[in-house]
């Protein structure tokens, strides 16, 4: 595949494009300075872009097979922002023919229960609820862009740099977690789920959380 990478420049989408380009796909990176640190490979190519810009997407994303992002707000930005990345996302898609995209998003709209989100729970954390919000609502913008294969990918509620073994557990809609009730994966097992859902397509249309 010929995999569009937005976002690339960040802790995640670095090891999209490094899982990416391990498996034979070729990258084209793109982040708001153009640069990428700590990819050498042939088959990956770095360009500048502004994922709220759709004209943009759709000149980067033709010709592409499918898009990846690893998007997400920066310090110093609105976490709005996020809705103003997907739309723009999507409309530049649709406009460079590509469908197939996917997303990766937050565990805040995951179910830990009946009627509960786990950012409604007590133990989230409020410093990270603005953007559990609005990565809810860009997910309902994708929900509705029926007209593209889409995945909205989750990872567990506790996710940071580690080891990569392969292994992982999904499920659509609900948070993942081990039989102590922890929600734990390794960014490096993240990313080996994205490039799978990428691969087989299995998740199509769904919100699918990760974890072990």
């Amino acid at each position: 595949m010929d995999v569009l990478l937005l976002g690339a420049s960040g802790r995640i989408g670095r090891r999209v494009a490094t899982e990416l380009l391990s498996r034979g796909h070729s990258v084209t990176g793109v982040s708001r300075s153009g640069t990428v640190d700590g990819i050498d490979d042939g088959g990956f190519v770095a360009v500048a872009g502004d994922a709220t810009d759709p004209d943009q997407v759709a000149r980067l994303a033709a010709g592409h097979d499918a898009v990846a992002s690893a998007l997400g707000p920066g310090e110093d930005d609105d976490p709005a922002v996020l809705t103003e990345m997907i739309e723009a996302t999507i409309e530049g898609l649709r406009r460079a023919g590509v469908d197939r995209l996917v997303w990766t998003g937050g565990a805040g709209g995951l179910s830990v229960g009946p009627d509960t989100r786990l950012v409604e729970t007590e133990e989230f954390p409020d410093k990270w609820e603005p953007v559990a919000r609005a990565a809810i609502d860009a997910y309902g913008i994708l929900e509705a862009a029926d007209d593209l294969r889409w995945t909205y990918l989750a990872p567990a509620a506790l996710i940071e740099p580690g080891e990569r073994t392969g292994e992982y557990r999904t499920a659509e809609g609900e948070l993942v977690a081990d039989e102590d009730g922890d929600s734990y994966i390794s960014m490096e097992d993240f990313v080996v789920a994205l490039v799978d859902e990428l691969e087989s397509g299995d998740g199509i249309g769904s919100y699918l959380a990760t974890g072990y």
